[in-house]
């Protein structure tokens, strides 16, 4: 990428200009610092990706500033103020430039410059975000980016997404496929309650593929409510919760009473693992379809049943809600097709209590729970999870 090399002399210039005006390409007085920004003044094909960069020779920058539409770009300065670099920039765009450079003699030069960014061919934006804009959440709460095409080069994209949290975390993100990334918090270890959290995305001007760029930043703000920790045993047959460490309320539940086994699973065990809950319904339509049965089809399971107070915790159709129908059973049988029955009174106070993301942790049942059914992402070891970001590493959001 061109640049321009620019000089100003506190005294006389050459080439006819008048004092105090801009000498390019000359010599000029030895004691007036030397300034580039590249890319240079007018240029019109500079490329998103690689940024401005202002060097001074000859002298120190004192101050540099990179405009869009008034408003500054983010950049830094070395540590020897011999040179700055900007972000990446947005395609398509105009900037303007101003730096101004101090020599060990005292002399200034300041250097203006205006280019603009090449359009971006291809587009890359974020089309969806979870959680959603303020939600009070659960500890365990995932951050879940979805984007509108494949990124290719997850790397670069990977490098500007940015977690902060008010209480520091540990986590790391994982690429699912090649359009969604999910951050979770280390195994173990979830986010600390009641703070703030904010996602950004610096994508604009970011190169995620052939001819495709990044053209807008994307903030999301929302915040960790109480510690919700739920533990259940189908063993038991008893439902334990827990606010902030202490328990606040049990209830006796029927789950998953085993019994049909599709390629080697029994999809009617309820899964032992750390679950998570992922959204409420009320009431939820539950039906045989999913096990490929019709509902009318009474002789072979068929079923369907509208369900109140039902909180979902998986992909395949495992909630905790109530079943006034098998209260019999509560505490004494497990009889579900893989669902969490609970006491009319106790499911509509865990789902006017719980929130998105609070861990469910099962066990006792012989069916485990994949890393990826749901948001069950905790089932994954931290190392296999770190290796799954572009960039192999934990992030540290305090």
């Amino acid at each position: 990428m061109a640049g321009i090399v620019l000089l100003l002399t506190t005294a006389a210039c050459s080439g006819g200009e008048k004092e105090g005006g801009v000498t390019v390409g000359e010599k000029a007085d030895a004691g007036v610092p030397q300034v580039t920004i590249s890319p240079g003044d007018g240029n019109q094909k500079a490329e998103p990706e690689d940024g401005v960069k202002v060097t001074a020779a000859g002298g120190t920058l004192e101050q540099v500033t990179v405009t869009l539409k008034g408003k500054p770009v983010d950049g830094e300065m070395a540590a020897d103020k011999a040179s700055w670099k900007s972000r990446t920039l947005r395609p398509g765009s105009k900037y303007q430039v101003t730096a101004i450079a101090r020599s060990p003699q005292g002399k200034t030069a300041t250097v203006n410059a205006a280019f603009a960014t090449l359009k971006a061919p291809k587009e890359l934006d974020i089309v969806d975000v979870t959680p959603s804009k303020g939600e009070k959440v659960g500890v365990g709460m995932p951050i879940q980016v979805v984007f509108n095409r494949a990124v290719e080069d997850k790397k670069a994209v990977e490098r500007v997404l940015d977690v902060k949290s008010t209480k520091p975390a540990t986590g790391a993100w994982f690429w699912a496929n090649d359009t969604t990334v999910i951050f979770r918090t280390k195994n173990g270890e979830y986010w600390q309650p009641n703070q703030n959290v904010t996602f950004s995305a610096k994508l604009a001007g970011v190169k995620s593929g052939k001819k495709t760029y990044g053209v807008d930043d994307f903030a999301r703000k929302f915040r960790i409510g109480d510690s919700h920790i739920i533990n259940i045993s189908t063993k038991k047959k008893k439902a334990v919760v827990k606010k902030n460490g202490r328990v606040v309320r049990t209830w006796p539940i029927s789950a998953g009473k085993g019994g049909r086994v599709v390629n080697g699973v029994d999809t009617y065990l309820t899964t032992s693992g750390i679950h998570l809950t992922m959204g409420k319904e009320n009431p939820a339509i539950m039906t045989s379809e999913w096990m490929g049965v019709d509902p009318k089809d009474k002789k072979n399971g068929g079923y369907r049943e509208v369900i109140p107070h039902a909180v979902r915790i998986s992909n395949s159709g495992e909630y905790i809600h109530s079943m006034a129908s098998t209260v019999w059973a509560q505490g004494r049988q497990n009889v579900s097709h893989g669902c969490v029955n609970s006491p009319p009174k106790d499911a509509q106070w865990f789902y006017n209590w719980s929130y998105r993301g609070d861990p469910v942790i099962i066990t006792g049942s012989k069916r485990g729970l994949d890393p990826m059914n749901g948001w069950s992402y905790y089932e994954m070891s931290w190392s296999k999870w770190v290796k799954g970001g572009a960039l192999d590493r934990p992030v540290t959001t305090g």
